[in-house]
C-alpha cells in the first residue's frame, strides 16, 4: 500500500460498550491500563501506521456526551482540539484515548455515518489531485451495535466514488452481522434507494478471532483488500504516483 495514505481513527464511545468503571466494559479503566479497545488500537495501528508518511493521525470519538455542555457528539476529536485533532503515532492515539475516556460520558446512539461523511469531505477535496498523492483510510473501532444502518449504507456508497477506504474492527463478542453486511464481500453494497457502490471499500475485522493469533494473521486480515482498493482507485482515474510521495501530504 502506498505511503501517502492518510489514516483517520474513529473510536466508538457508546453506552453499549459498558460502564468504563466496570471490569466487564470494553472501555474498562483498568489498573493495568489495558482494555479491549486499547489492545485493538495498538494491534491494528501497528499494522497500518507505516502506510502513513508523517504518522500524524486525526483521531475522533463518537457516541458520547462531551464537556462542557454534555451534548452527544458523533465526531469529536479525542484530544478535544477541533483545529488540531492529530495524534503523533499510535502512542499519541493511545494517550489521547486514555486522557479522553474519564472526561466523557458513554451514551448513544451508535451512528457511523457522521464520521464517514466527515472523512469523505476531505477525500472529496482530494479528487482534484493531479497525481496519486492522497488516499484516506478510516479505521473504525466499535462493538458493532449500529443504529444508523441506512444512513451508513448511503455514506459508504457515496464514499466509494472517492479516494477512501474503511476498516471496521469489531471488539467484544456482539453480533457483527451488520458489519459483515457493510463489508459486502458476497455482493455489492446498495444504498437504501438502490444505488450500487461502484467498488468495495469496507473491510471488517472481528478482533477477538485474532487476539491470540500471530500478528501476521491480523495484518493479513486488516490489509486483505486495502492495497487493491487504493491501487484500483488510482488506476481508474489514471493517476500516477508523484516522484516523492512522502513529501506530498
Amino acid at each position: 500500500m502506498p505511503r501517502f495514505t492518510c489514516l483517520v481513527v474513529g473510536v466508538d464511545f457508546t453506552g453499549s460498550n459498558g460502564d468504563p468503571r466496570s471490569p466487564d466494559s470494553l472501555h474498562y479503566i483498568s489498573p493495568n491500563g489495558v482494555n479491549e479497545y486499547l489492545t485493538a488500537i495498538w494491534s491494528v495501528g501497528v499494522v497500518v501506521q507505516d502506510y502513513d508518511a508523517d504518522k500524524m493521525f486525526p483521531a475522533f470519538g463518537f457516541g458520547a456526551q462531551i464537556p462542557p455542555q454534555w451534548q452527544v457528539s458523533h465526531e469529536f476529536p479525542m484530544n478535544f482540539s477541533p483545529s488540531n485533532p492529530y495524534c503523533k503515532g499510535i502512542q499519541g492515539i493511545v494517550e489521547a484515548y486514555r486522557a479522553c475516556l474519564p472526561q466523557i460520558k458513554l451514551y448513544g446512539p451508535t451512528n457511523f455515518s457522521p464520521i464517514i461523511n466527515h472523512v469523505a469531505r476531505f477525500a472529496a477535496a482530494a479528487t482534484q489531485q493531479q497525481t496519486a498523492s492522497q488516499y484516506f483510510v478510516l479505521l473504525i473501532i466499535t462493538d458493532g451495535v449500529i443504529t444508523d444502518l441506512d444512513e451508513t449504507r448511503q455514506a459508504i456508497v457515496n464514499a466509494a466514488k472517492l479516494p477512501m477506504s474503511i476498516i471496521i474492527v469489531g471488539v467484544g463478542g456482539a453480533d457483527f452481522s451488520a458489519m459483515e453486511f457493510l463489508d459486502s464481500d458476497s455482493g455489492a453494497l446498495r444504498s437504501p434507494s438502490g444505488e450500487v457502490a461502484n467498488r468495495d471499500i469496507v473491510q471488517f475485522v472481528p478482533f477477538r478471532q485474532f487476539q491470540n493469533a500471530p500478528k501476521e494473521a491480523l495484518a493479513q486480515c486488516v490489509l486483505a483488500e486495502i492495497p487493491q482498493q487504493v491501487v484500483g482507485y488510482f488506476n481508474t482515474y489514471k493517476l500516477l504516483p508523484p516522484k516523492n510521495p512522502a513529501t506530498t501530504k
